[in-house]
């Protein structure tokens, strides 16, 4: 048995293309979608991310400000510059890119993002409103995973999902999305016993532990839909996910490569989540 391969990077542009139609639509109506970044430091990952979400808005038509900070910036000056964006009308999506320096409570920054402007939607507010099941932005990186899922044809009402990893940003919101769709959902983690056996009953396979190759093909249900949220560089200097591709790919139904699976599409779900918030404003 061979999966078939998810392609994230063809996914993603489809989102882009009809994200740029709504941008256009919106400048017509002299409404320029902006997304503002703010960078704290010199981080390399960070700048190359930073750079891919400025590509990325440029592909859809939506204005891109970036807000760069010195390492020794103060709390009290982050938040300043996020209350100045909060109150700047021409600015739809704030972002702040982690990881932040030492000094800064990134926990205090993203609640003082204006809600309807937290496009990251990492926001407490939004955190609760998708406990709740209400309206409100979603972490982009599950948003996308389940995505990937539906477009692919993979059968979500009724089944089991396994979400190997229990972050604020990606384990739990992922969670709570597979809930909406009818699954039955479980969370491992690094405390879980035994998490072979959890993954091995799953028809849905989640891996967002953050290590490499953790996934192996005798922990998978023959035909599961596996999503790789992982990206490592590895001292050879190759990339991969927290999936073993070669070996897991054989057993699978349906699999997402790293890179070129998940990553594409949580840039593209922001630039989505930045025209919602535009559009939310224009009425």
């Amino acid at each position: 048995m061979s999966a078939i391969v998810i392609d994230g990077k063809e996914i993603a542009k489809q989102i882009r293309i009809a994200t740029k139609k709504r941008a256009l639509k919106l400048i017509e109506r002299g409404i320029q979608p902006t997304l503002a970044v703010i960078l704290v430091g010199e981080d390399p990952a960070s700048e190359i991310y930073v750079r891919n979400k400025e590509n990325a808005c440029g592909r859809c038509e939506i204005r891109f400000q970036m807000i760069k900070m010195p390492e020794d910036t103060t709390q009290d000056q982050l938040h300043a510059e996020i209350e100045r964006l909060n109150t700047d009308p021409a600015v739809h999506g704030i972002l702040i890119q982690s990881p932040l320096p030492k000094q800064l409570d990134e926990r205090a920054a993203l609640r003082l993002v204006d809600v309807k402007k937290d496009v990251d939607g990492f926001h407490v507010l939004n955190a609760g409103a998708l406990m709740l099941g209400e309206p409100g932005l979603v972490a982009g990186t599950p948003e996308g995973c389940i995505e990937l899922l539906k477009v692919s044809g993979v059968p979500l009402d009724g089944a089991n999902a396994v979400v190997i990893g229990r972050s604020n940003i990606v384990g739990k919101p992922m969670a709570m999305l597979l809930l909406r769709e009818n699954c039955t959902v479980t969370i491992c983690h690094s405390h879980t016993k035994d998490i072979a056996d959890f993954i091995r009953r799953a028809d849905i396979v989640i891996a967002a532990m953050r290590q490499p190759n953790f996934v192996k093909a005798r922990m998978i249900k023959p035909g599961a839909a596996v999503i790789d949220v992982g990206t490592h560089r590895l001292s050879d200097g190759t990339v991969c996910g927290d999936v073993d591709f070669d070996e897991v790919s054989q057993v699978a139904g349906w699999i997402t490569p790293s890179p070129g699976g998940v990553g594409p599409m949580t840039v593209a779900v922001l630039m989505r989540h930045t025209v919602d918030a535009a559009e939310a404003y224009a009425g």
